[in-house]
């Protein structure tokens, strides 16, 4: 743990009576202490450098100030008086506000198309999307504008604008877009003849006492030079060693000088809090009003079109992304969420407020806020004690055909992979990169929609090219020297790394700053998917480019069995791990990485729910075959030890409707066989004899006599002991045939591999494997991301 991250821990702990003290009557404290538990470990958990809180219910006030405001280049005391980036919070503080301000004036009808304010936005039917179609992200515009290209200024953000495409017509779907802001904010300009930082100034920040909130304008012409940073949170260290300190965070705001609709206001949690007071107070506050009751209740309810997710103007209601509001305050009750990890949640039935303000992003974007986030929003409500959230006239009941509940209250047991971590996090990790995408078939979520698709229309991602494992970019494919290919989808080009080469080569990785790794592995040290992932993380750490695992669960578990690899390292043979590793692809990536010394810039997205090391049925994920041959989680189970015998002169079903769960070759007699194995004792497994003829690989079109294997005790079989076993059996009775020596490549022990050729019985050849899988353990425990239970 880090000399920061302790002394703010220990902090929290010391000041946690202090704080309820503080607290005063009107919270339940117990819930007050929750709050502080969990944003001090989300700050142990590296998820973010430090935050401010505070909750705001009958005028009764929690705040506090956590961990540390900066990291680098030196460490600094968070404090409440922190200035944040809002980021995407300037859609309703700023933006929003200044429309519907403008709407009372009569200057703006929500209800007309852009371009009668906007003439020169058209083209692609564009011009019949209305301000509130902007408003309530159905304007059918894409999520944002490309993050690629030289183009400077609020005018070339305009023509940009202007020339987007529009995938769904105005109203007919919902999709959160930074351009609906963007051109938002230009109307404001063009309306009041005022720029949009002086216009919300005069016309909210001001009257309304924020006397730190506004944009911070710069010549977007010229590096931007902030001036009186000391109490602003930094974000992300830029690629040329900056750290943005006093510029806003978001690309496109800094193209466009600082000011945007979408992004670029900075704020503290006083000032969230005034705000936050003049919403519950209809508009008014202290006396002064700024906007009239009507209007911030039309603002404040649902607006979208009927079927689309459920928002406000600007608002956020009953969408995918409420997931602050958590699950007890009532659906009708309204917030906002920003990048840096900001959020301001309002409810108007409890008069209650929530914000939380972070800079997650600080220093180099791997912190994540999201699940502490819905946690907080469930903490706050638990904390007030007045109130009655189980029957709340006039709020909303769910809208499960159009909002089903959040992930986060998914049932018991179901797992979410990297991917679908990744999307419910709206690709936040991947926002500004440009992307190599390392799949194939098994790149899904948990709807079984493409990894490809989903990086291909996510805001704000450039996905360059795509690089393609053992059997291709679809899965299909089950020979060797796969040639490079394209899309036939995306048009995007498809490096095979099981071709000419088995690692990226250096001009294929340029124009990338991010290699991004999501493939389904099954828990074996031979199959090759974690040696792709092996040679690419390499070739980043190489070339001085992030490496980002979406992680897997581990379809047969964390168990660990089998000789840990002592022969040379090789693609069957990726690292010093036993044949089964008990691991996910994320964790085994960690290992590499430090064992290896590649010094990859190495991130994992990891699972979340349930258990990610339990048996693939357990997490309610969809099933794939991760290549031909490996037809369901039975196959995985078994090939640790059926798939280490293939090499030699057996056919393991390859070429039948069962490969890995048959044995057999033209030599043997499958009833003598079934009774010698069965007599073995195995736990777990029983034999049944079997004839099969292949169609394909060793003995194909002849008639095989030999085995098939019924698992009837998943938790005690051991399908190493399995293999070793089979080998031995084998190796005694039909020696001259079987070719024991060519299974040295898979089983990775010579010392093993000699045992059964003399003879040793399973529980010798077991015994010389303690002591290395021991070391494994230890090896490996720095690594894990999972808690393994005995």
């Amino acid at each position: 743990m880090m000399p920061w991250m302790r002394f703010t821990r220990l902090l929290a702990m010391f000041l946690l009576s202090a704080a309820a003290a503080l607290a005063g009557p009107g919270f339940h404290v117990d819930r007050l202490a929750a709050i502080d538990d969990a944003i001090s470990q989300a700050i142990t958990d590296a998820r973010t450098p430090g935050a401010v809180f505070r909750m705001e219910h009958n005028g009764d006030v929690y705040q506090k100030a956590y961990g540390s405001r900066s990291l680098v280049p030196a460490v600094e005391a968070m404090t409440e008086d922190t200035i944040f980036d809002a980021a995407s919070l300037t859609k309703v503080v700023a933006t929003t506000t200044a429309v519907m301000k403008l709407v009372e004036q009569g200057k703006i009808d929500t209800e007309v198309p852009l371009s009668r304010y906007l003439p020169e936005f058209t083209g692609n039917g564009k011009e019949a999307i209305t301000v509130r179609q902007l408003l309530t992200h159905s304007s059918g515009l894409r999520a944002g504008l490309p993050p690629s290209g030289d183009w400077k200024g609020k005018g070339a953000a305009l023509k940009m604008a202007c020339a987007e495409p529009l995938p769904n017509p105005p109203g007919t779907a919902y999709r959160y877009s930074d351009i609906n802001f963007i051109l938002l904010g230009l109307l404001v300009e063009r309306v009041s003849g005022a720029p949009l930082d002086e216009f919300c100034t005069r016309e909210v920040f001001g009257p309304l006492g924020m006397k730190d909130t506004g944009y911070r304008p710069f010549d977007p012409e010229t590096s931007p030079m902030p001036q009186d940073t000391a109490r602003i949170a930094p974000t992300e260290k830029l690629a040329d060693g900056r750290v943005l300190r006093g510029v806003v965070h978001d690309p496109t705001a800094r193209r466009m000088g600082g000011v945007a609709g979408h992004a670029g206001v900075f704020t503290t949690i006083n000032d969230l809090g005034r705000f936050a007071r003049f919403l519950l107070g209809q508009g008014k506050l202290d006396g002064v009003r700024v906007l009239q009751p009507e209007t911030v209740a039309r603002m404040t309810a649902v607006q979208s079109p009927a079927g689309l997710a459920r928002r406000g103007f600007g608002w956020d209601i009953d969408s995918p992304y409420a997931g602050p509001r958590g699950e007890i305050f009532p659906i009708g009750s309204y917030g906002h969420t920003g990048w840096t990890g900001t959020r301001l949640w309002i409810d108007p039935f409890s008069k209650t407020s929530v914000i939380f303000l972070s800079n997650r992003n600080h220093p180099d974007e791997k912190g994540n806020v999201i699940s502490l986030q819905r946690l907080l929003g469930n903490l706050a409500a638990q904390a007030i004690p007045d109130f009655n959230f189980a029957y709340v006239p006039g709020a909303l009941a769910p809208d499960l055909e159009n909002n089903p509940p959040p992930v986060a209250t998914k049932a018991a047991g179901e797992v979410l992979n990297g991917i679908d971590v990744l999307k419910r996090d709206e690709f936040r990790q991947l926002r500004g990169r440009k992307v190599g995408l390392i799949t194939n078939h098994t790149g899904i979520d948990r709807d079984r929609n493409s990894t490809i698709d989903l990086l291909r229309a996510a805001p704000g991602i450039e996905l360059v090219c795509l690089f393609s494992p053992e059997h291709g970019i679809r899965g299909e494919e089950d020979h060797e020297k796969i040639g490079d290919t394209t899309d036939d989808k995306t048009g995007l080009p498809v490096y095979s790394l099981y071709g000419e080469r088995r690692s990226p080569a250096e001009e294929q990785l340029k124009g990338i700053d991010t290699l991004v790794f999501d493939i389904q592995d099954i828990g074996c040290r031979f199959y090759t998917y974690v040696s792709t992932m092996t040679n690419c993380m390499e070739a980043a750490g190489k070339a001085k480019i992030r490496f980002l695992v979406l992680d897997r669960v581990n379809p047969i578990g964390p168990r660990v069995e089998g000789p840990v690899l002592t022969g040379e390292r090789s693609f069957v043979a990726a690292h010093e791990i036993p044949l089964r590793h008990g691991m996910t692809v994320g964790e085994l990536a960690r290992m590499i990485n430090s064992e290896q010394k590649f010094g990859a810039d190495l991130g994992v997205i990891r699972c979340e729910g349930g258990k990610p090391v339990q048996w693939f049925d357990g997490t309610g994920l969809p099933w794939r075959n991760p290549s031909p041959n490996m037809r369901g989680p039975t196959a995985a189970l078994l090939y640790p030890g059926v798939g280490m015998l293939e090499f030699c002169k057996l056919s393991v079903g390859r070429g039948t409707d069962a490969p890995f769960e048959v044995l057999g070759a033209p030599y043997l007699d499958d009833r003598l066989l079934a009774a010698e194995l069965n007599k073995s004792g195995l736990p777990g497994i029983r034999f049944v004899p079997v004839r099969f003829t292949p169609s394909a690989s060793v003995f194909a079109n002849e008639e095989c006599r030999g085995v098939r294997f019924i698992v009837t005790d998943r938790e005690n079989f051991r399908p190493v002991d399995l293999g070793i076993t089979l080998a031995c059996v084998l190796q005694k009775n039909h020696g001259d045939k079987l070719e024991l020596r060519k299974a040295s490549k898979l089983l990775g022990d010579a010392k093993s591999l000699e045992a059964i050729a003399a003879g040793s019985t399973l529980e010798q050849i077991k015994a010389a494997w303690e002591a290395p899988l021991e070391s494994f353990e230890k090896r490996r425990s720095s690594h894990l991301l999972y808690p393994r239970t005995p």
